[in-house]
């Protein structure tokens, strides 16, 4: 486990410095999306409540194909946070962790850019969503 954190954490600095140099905020408050997917609904829902105890929003379970045409279904788990490579890198090992005790897959994370104004509408045309899958 403790390589597929490893794993899942080295691009959180890279994509934390990207947002930076395109000029996204540094002192706004992210929406950090964890992707999580499971074959069946059950498991994700008992994950899903886990991770809700832990603190995090759970989007609505939904359904996709994988590369390989498996069907999964998939939410996000949320946090809204500063832009801080230790605390997100904290997030994915507590993540992985979960998922794991449920195998599960943890499908890497993302955010969008901030721009610093006081805007109502979250998911404007010209946003920019960086994020890592695993």
């Amino acid at each position: 486990m403790k390589k597929q954190i490893e794993l899942a954490q080295q691009d959180t600095y890279s994509i934390i410095e990207e947002l930076l140099n395109d000029g996204s905020d540094p002192d706004a408050l992210y929406l950090i999306e964890h992707h999580i997917s499971a074959t069946d609904f059950d498991t994700l829902e008992k994950v899903a409540v886990e991770a809700f105890k832990l603190g995090y929003e759970v989007t609505d379970p939904e359904d996709m194909d994988d590369e390989n045409e498996q069907e999964l279904v998939c939410c996000d788990v949320i946090a809204e946070i500063p832009l801080d490579g230790e605390v997100i890198n904290a997030q994915i090992a507590q993540l992985i962790e979960l998922t794991n005790k449920f195998s599960v897959n943890y499908d890497g994370w993302g955010t969008y850019f901030e721009d610093g104004e006081d805007d109502d509408d979250e998911f404007e045309d010209d946003e920019t969503i960086k994020e890592t899958f695993h």
